[in-house]
């Protein structure tokens, strides 16, 4: 093991001790208009949202993160009349934590699943990160079920791996890595992902620390970060013909902003917006700013598309290459 690779360890041993996680009852959505239930999709339990009436909108969160990294997001989709469905995905938040079923495709039918179960025909999938990642693929493999999709810094092409999880990768240490992860590691990792450590609160850390010392917690990081592939998209975009929004931050220090460029390359009904002062999680950093633009794209589609994406339905043979815009 290098120098690097072992004061990395050295850190999480001396920050092993963990605090008390947060009780049931202030865990997101408590004190919200929203309730939690629990679904069996594709044999693993879910916690989950469900509410509004209108055209189907699913988020999918990104690695490590649950319902909560939505919490700025759902009200305005709700408001705005549309049905919000978000799910702590298999292996985070408080859904069930196996030791496998980690792999792309595995993802893929959960979701499917998922829509099957709640009696979605089809509907608008907003995907974060390793979200993004999911919502692509799901666009791939069945296109019948997508109406459009919002790729918010998204996997696809490969992640800026901070050292802790470079290690959490490898065979017999990884193992050792995930074993010590205190609330201490939990900020200092959310913080990475704004562009401005100081608007991590600490009511932030103490919602993505919750579902942290759950038993199962290290064993499913672990099968995510060796099964599923983050890099899976390249050279496959073309076949997406829904149409798509693709949002990055700045200043993402996780996936760097030419990837947002190339998936707006690549894919060929896609709308590229760029968030100022934002890191990767740009709708918990600037959350009035993305959904200006969510809902944007919900009632009108890209720009210049006469169409109103909530109407969509998958398409026929061929579409231009639309324009791809920047912030003002």
């Amino acid at each position: 093991m290098n120098r690097a690779l072992l004061l990395v360890v050295l850190t999480l041993l001396t920050g092993a001790c963990r605090a008390r996680p947060i009780p049931d009852e202030q865990r997101y959505p408590a004190g919200t208009p929203f309730r939690a239930q629990y679904r069996t999709i594709d044999g693993t339990r879910l916690r989950m949202i469900d509410s509004g009436n209108g055209t189907p909108v699913v988020f999918i969160h990104g690695i490590g993160a649950s319902l909560y990294s939505w919490r700025h997001t759902l009200p305005p989709v709700v408001s705005a009349g549309y049905r919000v469905v978000a799910f702590d995905n298999r292996g985070f938040g408080f859904s069930e934590q196996p030791a496998h079923g980690y792999r792309n495709a595995d993802y893929v039918r959960l979701v499917v699943e998922l829509l099957d179960s709640l009696g979605i025909s089809s509907a608008v999938l907003v995907g974060h990160s390793m979200g993004g990642t999911i919502a692509a693929e799901v666009a791939l493999a069945h296109p019948d079920r997508v109406r459009g999709l919002v790729l918010i810094d998204a996997a696809g092409f490969g992640m800026r791996w901070p050292g802790v999880l470079k290690i959490a990768r490898c065979p017999f240490i990884g193992a050792v890595a995930t074993t010590f992860r205190g609330r201490w590691f939990t900020g200092r990792m959310l913080r990475s992902t704004f562009a401005d450590p100081a608007g991590v609160t600490e009511a932030d850390v103490d919602q993505y620390y919750a579902p942290v010392p759950q038993p199962g917690f290290g064993r499913a990081l672990r099968g995510v970060l060796r099964e599923f592939r983050f890099d899976s998209l390249g050279s496959r975009l073309a076949r997406i013909q829904a149409p798509t929004l693709v949002l990055w931050g700045t200043a993402d220090r996780w996936i760097p902003v030419r990837d947002g460029a190339r998936f707006a390359r690549e894919l060929p009904r896609s709308e590229f917006v760029v968030i100022d002062r934002s890191g990767h999680n740009p709708h918990e950093e600037s959350p009035d700013r993305v959904n200006q633009l969510l809902l944007g794209f919900l009632k009108e589609g890209l720009s210049r598309i006469p169409e109103n994406v909530a109407w969509y339905s998958p398409p026929p043979s061929s579409y231009s290459r639309f324009s791809r815009l920047r912030n003002p």
